[in-house]
Protein backbone atom coordinates (compact mmCIF):
# COMPACT_ATOMS: atom_id res chain seq x y z
CA UNK A 1 0.00 0.00 0.00
CA UNK A 2 0.86 3.19 -0.92
CA UNK A 3 1.53 6.33 1.63
CA UNK A 4 -1.02 9.44 1.11
CA UNK A 5 0.77 12.55 -0.06
CA UNK A 6 -1.64 14.52 1.73
CA UNK A 7 -1.46 13.83 4.74
CA UNK A 8 -2.29 16.30 7.08
CA UNK A 9 1.02 17.84 9.28
CA UNK A 10 -1.87 18.64 12.07
CA UNK A 11 -3.22 14.98 12.27
CA UNK A 12 0.73 14.17 12.55
CA UNK A 13 1.13 16.11 14.90
CA UNK A 14 -1.55 15.24 17.24
CA UNK A 15 -0.60 11.52 16.95
CA UNK A 16 3.19 12.76 18.20
CA UNK A 17 1.60 14.54 21.00
CA UNK A 18 0.87 11.08 22.78
CA UNK A 19 4.82 10.84 23.46
CA UNK A 20 5.45 13.31 26.20
CA UNK A 21 8.93 13.55 24.60
CA UNK A 22 7.61 14.27 21.52
CA UNK A 23 4.84 16.30 22.97
CA UNK A 24 7.34 19.03 23.95
CA UNK A 25 9.28 19.14 21.12
CA UNK A 26 6.15 19.91 19.60
CA UNK A 27 5.11 22.63 21.75
CA UNK A 28 8.52 23.92 21.55
CA UNK A 29 8.82 24.18 17.49
CA UNK A 30 5.02 24.12 16.97
CA UNK A 31 3.70 22.38 14.16
CA UNK A 32 6.95 21.17 11.07
CA UNK A 33 5.65 20.05 7.65
CA UNK A 34 7.42 19.08 4.39
CA UNK A 35 7.14 21.67 1.48
CA UNK A 36 7.90 19.18 -1.21
CA UNK A 37 10.89 20.04 -3.67
CA UNK A 38 9.07 21.08 -6.93
CA UNK A 39 11.39 19.80 -9.42
CA UNK A 40 12.79 15.69 -8.41
CA UNK A 41 15.41 16.09 -10.69
CA UNK A 42 16.64 18.99 -8.86
CA UNK A 43 16.16 17.91 -5.79
CA UNK A 44 18.31 14.38 -6.11
CA UNK A 45 21.11 16.32 -7.50
CA UNK A 46 21.65 18.66 -4.34
CA UNK A 47 21.34 15.48 -2.23
CA UNK A 48 24.09 14.62 -4.26
CA UNK A 49 26.18 17.33 -3.91
CA UNK A 50 25.44 17.24 -0.06
CA UNK A 51 26.82 13.70 0.12
CA UNK A 52 30.33 13.82 2.42
CA UNK A 53 30.85 17.54 2.71
CA UNK A 54 29.92 20.60 4.96
CA UNK A 55 26.91 22.40 3.88
CA UNK A 56 28.96 25.70 3.14
CA UNK A 57 30.42 23.85 0.52
CA UNK A 58 27.86 21.71 -0.75
CA UNK A 59 25.67 25.49 -1.43
CA UNK A 60 28.60 27.01 -2.82
CA UNK A 61 29.40 23.94 -5.64
CA UNK A 62 25.01 23.95 -5.78
CA UNK A 63 25.48 27.94 -6.86
CA UNK A 64 28.03 27.13 -9.24
CA UNK A 65 26.42 24.44 -10.86
CA UNK A 66 22.95 26.20 -11.53
CA UNK A 67 24.80 29.08 -12.94
CA UNK A 68 27.19 27.29 -15.31
CA UNK A 69 24.66 24.76 -16.81
CA UNK A 70 20.65 24.16 -17.11
CA UNK A 71 20.30 21.44 -13.92
CA UNK A 72 18.06 19.23 -16.32
CA UNK A 73 18.56 15.73 -16.75
CA UNK A 74 19.17 16.84 -20.68
CA UNK A 75 21.47 20.55 -19.68
CA UNK A 76 23.35 18.18 -17.48
CA UNK A 77 23.93 14.95 -20.05
CA UNK A 78 25.08 18.29 -22.91
CA UNK A 79 27.32 19.47 -20.48
CA UNK A 80 31.45 19.10 -20.91
CA UNK A 81 31.82 16.86 -17.92
CA UNK A 82 34.65 19.30 -17.24
CA UNK A 83 32.53 22.33 -16.71
CA UNK A 84 30.80 20.34 -13.97
CA UNK A 85 34.33 19.50 -12.48
CA UNK A 86 34.80 23.24 -12.30
CA UNK A 87 31.80 24.19 -10.85
CA UNK A 88 33.11 21.92 -7.94
CA UNK A 89 31.77 18.60 -8.52
CA UNK A 90 34.37 15.58 -7.75
CA UNK A 91 35.33 13.52 -10.39
CA UNK A 92 33.38 10.83 -8.45
CA UNK A 93 30.60 13.14 -8.13
CA UNK A 94 30.04 14.26 -11.90
CA UNK A 95 29.68 10.60 -12.64
CA UNK A 96 27.01 9.90 -10.29
CA UNK A 97 25.07 13.53 -11.40
CA UNK A 98 25.36 12.22 -15.18
CA UNK A 99 24.28 8.92 -13.96
CA UNK A 100 21.01 10.34 -12.76
CA UNK A 101 20.44 12.96 -15.23
CA UNK A 102 20.41 9.83 -17.52
CA UNK A 103 18.28 7.67 -15.23
CA UNK A 104 15.63 10.59 -15.63
CA UNK A 105 16.16 10.63 -18.83
CA UNK A 106 15.64 6.91 -19.92
CA UNK A 107 13.14 6.29 -17.34
CA UNK A 108 11.09 9.15 -17.20
CA UNK A 109 11.00 9.88 -13.89
CA UNK A 110 9.10 12.08 -12.43
CA UNK A 111 6.71 12.82 -9.25
CA UNK A 112 4.19 10.84 -10.82
CA UNK A 113 6.37 7.66 -11.63
CA UNK A 114 6.49 6.81 -8.21
CA UNK A 115 3.38 7.74 -6.92
CA UNK A 116 1.71 4.28 -6.88
CA UNK A 117 5.49 2.25 -5.44
CA UNK A 118 5.80 2.17 -1.85
CA UNK A 119 8.64 3.35 0.01
CA UNK A 120 10.73 0.36 -0.17
CA UNK A 121 10.32 0.13 -4.10
CA UNK A 122 11.06 3.66 -4.28
CA UNK A 123 14.22 3.37 -2.39
CA UNK A 124 15.26 0.05 -4.44
CA UNK A 125 14.53 1.92 -8.26
CA UNK A 126 16.82 5.27 -6.61
CA UNK A 127 19.85 3.28 -5.16
CA UNK A 128 19.73 1.23 -8.71
CA UNK A 129 21.56 4.72 -10.29
CA UNK A 130 24.77 4.81 -9.65
CA UNK A 131 25.83 7.42 -6.74
CA UNK A 132 22.34 7.22 -5.27
CA UNK A 133 22.61 5.43 -1.50
CA UNK A 134 19.70 4.87 0.80
CA UNK A 135 20.11 7.99 2.82
CA UNK A 136 19.61 10.19 -0.53
CA UNK A 137 16.74 7.73 -1.67
CA UNK A 138 15.13 8.59 1.59
CA UNK A 139 15.66 12.04 1.43
CA UNK A 140 13.69 11.90 -1.89
CA UNK A 141 10.79 9.99 -0.16
CA UNK A 142 10.41 12.99 2.47
CA UNK A 143 11.33 16.41 0.56
CA UNK A 144 10.49 15.33 -3.31
CA UNK A 145 7.39 13.01 -1.99
CA UNK A 146 6.39 13.92 0.72
CA UNK A 147 5.90 10.49 2.32
CA UNK A 148 4.88 10.17 5.90
CA UNK A 149 6.38 7.43 7.58
CA UNK A 150 10.00 7.88 6.46
CA UNK A 151 12.79 7.02 9.10
CA UNK A 152 16.03 7.53 7.82
CA UNK A 153 18.36 5.71 10.84
CA UNK A 154 21.12 6.20 8.77
CA UNK A 155 20.95 10.02 9.05
CA UNK A 156 23.63 11.24 11.93
CA UNK A 157 21.59 14.22 12.92
CA UNK A 158 18.59 11.76 13.43
CA UNK A 159 21.22 9.28 15.32
CA UNK A 160 21.86 12.79 17.86
CA UNK A 161 18.90 13.58 18.23
CA UNK A 162 17.93 10.11 19.49
CA UNK A 163 20.78 10.09 21.48
CA UNK A 164 20.12 13.59 23.23
CA UNK A 165 16.57 13.25 24.03
CA UNK A 166 16.47 9.48 25.16
CA UNK A 167 20.26 8.73 25.80
CA UNK A 168 20.58 6.02 23.26
CA UNK A 169 24.23 5.16 21.89
CA UNK A 170 24.32 6.89 18.38
CA UNK A 171 25.49 3.50 17.11
CA UNK A 172 22.37 1.89 18.71
CA UNK A 173 20.09 1.51 15.23
CA UNK A 174 18.31 -1.00 15.58
CA UNK A 175 17.34 0.15 19.30
CA UNK A 176 15.82 3.54 17.42
CA UNK A 177 14.15 2.26 14.90
CA UNK A 178 12.54 0.03 17.57
CA UNK A 179 11.82 3.53 19.81
CA UNK A 180 10.24 5.31 16.78
CA UNK A 181 7.69 2.50 16.44
CA UNK A 182 5.46 4.71 18.97
CA UNK A 183 5.42 7.44 16.42
CA UNK A 184 3.59 5.65 12.90
CA UNK A 185 2.28 6.61 10.92
CA UNK A 186 3.77 9.73 10.74
CA UNK A 187 7.93 8.99 11.65
CA UNK A 188 8.64 11.64 8.81
CA UNK A 189 7.64 14.21 10.83
CA UNK A 190 9.29 12.62 14.04
CA UNK A 191 12.80 13.08 11.96
CA UNK A 192 11.49 16.83 11.32
CA UNK A 193 11.38 17.47 15.06
CA UNK A 194 14.88 15.06 15.89
CA UNK A 195 17.15 17.29 13.64
CA UNK A 196 15.87 20.57 15.72
CA UNK A 197 16.59 18.84 19.09
CA UNK A 198 19.97 20.76 19.26
CA UNK A 199 20.49 23.89 17.72
CA UNK A 200 23.44 23.13 14.93
CA UNK A 201 21.26 20.29 13.69
CA UNK A 202 18.75 22.57 13.70
CA UNK A 203 20.88 25.28 11.26
CA UNK A 204 22.15 22.24 9.19
CA UNK A 205 18.40 20.98 8.38
CA UNK A 206 17.56 24.33 7.45
CA UNK A 207 20.12 23.69 4.49
CA UNK A 208 19.03 19.69 3.97
CA UNK A 209 15.43 20.65 3.38
CA UNK A 210 15.43 24.28 1.27
CA UNK A 211 14.13 23.44 -2.12
CA UNK A 212 16.79 22.94 -5.39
Amino acid sequence: MTADPDWRAEDAAAVLREDETMAALVDRHGVLDVDPAEDPFQRLVVSILRQQVSMASAAATRERLFDAVEVTPEGVLAADPQVLRDAGLSRQKTRYVRSVAEAFRDRGYDRAYFQGMDDEAVVDELTAITGVGEWTARMQLIFTLRRPDVFPVGDLGVRDGMATLFGMDREARAAMVDRAEAWRPYRTLATLYLWRVTEDIAESVDEVTADA
